[in-house]
């Protein structure tokens, strides 16, 4: 429970004194221990430091921009007593420098950030119901180096003021006076001008012990660690969350384009700043061959010192001892360097340059030196001067800073080269990295701070300079808020008995005409040759295509568009089924974008909005006319194709509005001939459409009404077209303009799983896709119909499970008038039985011919295609797998869906066990399982009014 810090001069220490150590290679290393006493004081500041915090976390932002100013004031006041005693303690820096960071450090850091919010709401967006609150972090132990102590705790002390934080100050034992002093200034200032007494907290007397106590210690939040790469590991390793500086190896290109004058004033201004002890200080200069001589003599007339190769090898020798940077040189002048290295300088030297012929890792003149010694190496082109500064941020700066002089208006490539090269947080043009690094000096969007993040490059947390944004807890108030629905149509909808020639006049000003269909039409009925000869009386030429099949594929949609890459239409008209209107869609996509991937356009989405894959603007070579000779696809008039992959057999619903075609007719003289089978599966189809928008989560007040008139229309339209066909007129147009209205409704609230099961089946077994909706449709309304669904949907707009009580809505619409809403549930589905009899559809998937053990094998892999498929998002009831499976198997041997929920009890739960649990209070006439719990979950579900706040 005792840190242990072990002092010795001796080079090696071995397990031999100290078993719980292997070896350390050290130059010197120490043991300290601390006793109960450093214990007991630690924990009182900690504990005055939390009181104070406590209450300075309810202050107003009035209060706490009131404590910041004044603290500032305070701070900048004392900026050249402070630089004394920073200088006198430590043995390092130029006073006037310092003076320069203390000032920089009250007065710029205020000015910053005096008018940021960091109390209570500090971002609102009132349109999106989003507000964000600022919590202070709470306590930080701030790390403090030797090098920049008083700034540095300047610094750190306002942005903690600032953001309603306390901060306890860990200083290094070089300079704990002066840091101290700071932290007291400020204290005294911020009390004065209201806050708590002890916000502020600084140990006195530190050591290595007490300070990593102090990170690890349990009312720590953050740890702020500013100081060399051992200090900065040891914080990222307390187990608290820490920001710590990484080293800083700052490399400068200088290419041929540069001001060298600007530069070598620049560089020398920075090197000397403070004796180089700030991180981002110039540490060597890569200078392109062709102004490499320029530069030197520049430097050499105006202070620096270029050393022979004898000199610089005995400076080399003194700025590294054992391969660890000499202490005894950090923040020293260039002459006293010179000196102890046994040099004669001139008294007015204000750099040493030692120079290389390439940056290289064993040269100490490419490490970062703390002092105002600079390398200098030789690039042959920019590119090779870019690498040997790769090399220089790899050596030990990774993520700190690095600079380019050039000519920043004329070479924007080199620039961005650079940058894309350089793995660093700041990559400065043309400026002095010791002022430009720390920001608000040479670029005034670059925020002002005294510790400098470096990313995960250096192993820290952020990238930024640190400011109080990295000092407070962002909580973010979300109000619940509906998704932005459509309502979206062709531009034109023409209806009517032969409305077919009057909506050619909004076609004339088209030149070519490429016609999709397929067989049956074109060779037994005259649909095809009425449209080509209404297209020649436009003056449009045509070319029909008439090689689509039910179900069409990928093959034939490549087939059409090799076609009409030929005849290069401006007018795609498809006229058919719901497969030559859908093969028309493709062939357009295909015809006005080539380049798209089938394999993304099927990608199913979540948010039609916020798919991953964008839809290419459509319309720009040709518009899409599409004119339905059956009713029940409602194909024309929605965004939806469905395809089939032929090399897999899987079909594929295809949708984005994208698709949606410019102009549908609705021409019921091309539908009195239908044949009765099609005239069943489309209408069933239809019912289903409508049914499912319905319900669907994205069902809306548009979509609403659309869907019960086409449900009216059906149920009182289809069996009269069934039966009497085309000596039923009226009945033909109606159950047309019902498919269609119906497809406006689920084109814009989708569908469910019913039709998600149904593309699957479909495709297995190829039975009509209107027919395997059928089969399903009652068992899915039966699985829908719960106010306890296993999952519900996620969508902002459902926001309780409605699906029963919608069900009952449509229901009463349709004349069913029962009491309880379960019973007029059971009256439409009684309803669709006798419908689906009607039109002759068989009353499940084995009467259709399909063999048992066939079903079997594939049933598995049909559930988990149709949760897939891209109906089931809307669905009111989020389905498991096995939910689908479920339904899939009562709908193949024609029997009722009954809720299965042994999948949601532990193996083996008898009826006893539920009886005796209060679950259900009759057993009913099923076999003794659970997974045969009736349909008295479906006939006894509580109405929406009836639910309990918590349901048993």
């Amino acid at each position: 429970r005792s840190h242990v810090v072990i002092k010795s001069k001796a080079n090696i220490i071995t397990s031999k004194s100290f078993p719980f150590i292997k070896q350390i290679n050290l130059r010197y290393t120490t043991i300290q221990i601390m006793n109960d006493q450093d214990n007991k004081s630690l924990n009182d500041i900690v504990a005055n430091v939390k009181q104070a915090q406590t209450l300075y976390s309810t202050f107003t932002q009035d209060q706490v921009d009131h404590i910041f100013r004044v603290a500032a004031l305070a701070a900048a006041d004392a900026r050249i007593l402070l630089a004394q005693m920073a200088v006198e303690e430590s043995g390092m820096g130029v006073i006037e420098d310092k003076v320069i960071k203390n000032h920089f450090s009250s007065e710029y850091i205020y000015n910053k950030y005096r008018d940021d919010k960091t109390c209570g709401v500090i971002d609102e967006d009132e349109e999106y119901g989003i507000s964000v609150l600022a919590e202070p972090v709470g306590l930080i132990c701030g790390v403090v180096p030797c090098t920049n102590p008083t700034s540095t705790t300047i610094f750190k002390a306002l942005i903690s003021l600032k953001t309603r934080n306390g901060i306890i100050f860990s200083p290094h034992p070089r300079t704990k006076k002066s840091t101290c002093h700071a932290a007291t200034i400020v204290l005294d200032a911020a009390v004065k001008a209201g806050a708590p007494p002890g916000i502020i907290g600084f140990v006195e007397e530190p050591t290595l012990a007490i300070s990593n106590a102090l990170m690890r210690h349990p009312s720590i939040n953050l740890i702020l660690a500013t100081g060399g790469p051992a200090m900065v590991r040891s914080a990222y390793s307390s187990g608290k969350p820490a920001i710590g500086v990484g080293a800083g190896n700052v490399p400068v290109i200088i290419d041929e384009t540069a001001d060298v004058k600007r530069c070598v004033s620049s560089i020398l201004m920075s090197k000397t700043f403070d004796n180089g002890v700030v991180c981002a200080s110039e540490q060597a200069i890569i200078v392109l061959d062709d102004i490499y001589d320029q530069v030197k003599d520049r430097f050499a007339k105006y202070g620096a010192y270029i050393m022979s190769r004898d000199e610089a090898d005995k400076v080399r020798h003194l700025l590294f001892i054992n391969g660890a940077l000499n202490a005894d040189i950090v923040g020293q002048s260039a002459v006293k360097i010179a000196e102890l290295a046994g040099l004669v300088v001139p008294p007015y030297t204000k750099i040493l340059i030692g120079q290389g012929d390439e940056v290289h890792p064993d040269d100490e003149y490419a490490h970062e030196k703390l002092s105002p010694t600079l390398g200098m190496f030789r690039a042959k082109s920019f590119e090779h001067a870019v690498k040997q500064a790769k090399i220089m941020v790899e050596i030990g700066g990774f993520g700190h800073t690095s600079c380019l002089y050039t000519d920043q208006d004329l070479n924007t490539e080199r620039i961005q080269y650079f940058a894309e090269s350089m793995k660093t947080a700041r990559i400065l043009l043309n400026t002095p990295t010791s002022h430009g690094g720390i920001g608000d000096l040479y670029n005034f969007k670059l925020d002002p701070s005294l510790t400098l993040g470096c990313g995960s490059w250096g192993g820290n947390s952020v990238s930024d300079n640190v400011g109080p944004k990295h000092l407070i807890n962002r909580k973010t108030v979300a109000k619940r808020a509906e998704n932005m629905l459509w309502h979206k149509l062709p531009q034109s909808i023409y209806f009517r008995r032969g409305s077919m020639a009057t909506a050619m006049e909004d076609l004339k000003d088209r030149k070519k005409a490429f016609i999709v269909t397929d067989a049956f039409l074109f060779e037994h009925t005259p649909h095809i040759h009425e449209l080509v000869e209404l297209l020649r009386q436009k003056g449009i030429d045509s070319e029909v295509f008439h090689d689509v099949h039910a179900d069409p594929n990928l093959s034939t949609i490549r087939k059409g568009t090799e076609v009409m890459n030929t005849f290069r239409p401006d007018l795609i008209i498809a006229i058919g089924g719901g497969s030559p209107m859908d093969a028309a869609k493709m062939m357009w996509v295909q015809y006005e974008h080539p380049e798209v991937c089938f394999k993304e356009l099927a990608l199913r989405f979540m948010d039609i909005r916020k798919r991953i894959y964008k839809f290419p603007k459509m319309g720009v070579k040709a518009q899409l006319v599409c004119i339905p000779t059956t009713s029940g696809t409602g194909s024309e008039v929605t965004p939806f194709a469905v395809v089939t992959d032929d090399s897999t057999g899987i079909k594929y619903p295809i949708a984005d509005y994208a698709l949606t075609p410019n102009m549908a007719i609705i021409d019921a003289n091309l539908v009195m001939h239908m044949p009765k089978g099609l005239t069943a599966a489309g209408g069933i189809d239809a019912v289903v459409h409508s049914l499912e928008a319905y319900v669907s989560v994205l069902a809306n007040e548009y979509t609403d009404g659309q869907a019960l008139q086409a449900l009216k229309l059906l149920k009182e339209y289809l069996p009269r077209a069934y039966n009497k066909g085309a000596a039923d007129p009226v009945a033909r147009e109606k159950v047309h303009n019902a498919a269609t209205i119906a497809g406006i409704a689920f084109a814009n609230a989708f569908l469910g799983v019913c039709h998600s099961m149904a593309h699957k089946i479909g495709s297995e077994f190829h039975i009509p896709h209107g027919i395997a909706n059928a089969m399903l449709l009652c068992n899915t309304i039966r699985y829908n119909a719960t106010n306890m669904p296993t999952k519900q949907t996620a969508f902002s707009q459902y926001d309780r499970p409605n699906s029963l009580r919608r069900y009952g809505e449509v229901a009463m619409f349709l004349g069913f008038k029962q009491v309880h809403t379960e019973d007029r549930v059971e009256a439409m589905l009684q309803w669709l039985e006798e419908l689906k009899a009607l039109l002759d559809i068989p009353p499940s998937i084995q009467a259709w011919g399909i063999d048992e053990d066939t079903f079997m094998s594939k049933v598995d892999e049909l559930a988990v295609m149709a949760f897939d498929d891209q109906c089931t998002g809307a669905n009111p009831r989020y389905p498991l797998i096995s939910e689908l499976k479920a339904i899939l198997i009562d709908s193949y041997y024609g029997r009722k869906y009954q809720e299965s929920y042994d999948r949601l009890l532990p193996v083996g739960t008898s009826m006893a066990s539920l009886k005796a649990a209060n679950w259900i209070h009759e057993e009913p006439n099923y076999p003794n399982s659970v997974s045969s719990i009736s349909s008295h979950v479906f006939i006894e579900s509580p109405s929406e009014d009836e639910l309990p706040n918590e349901p048993r």
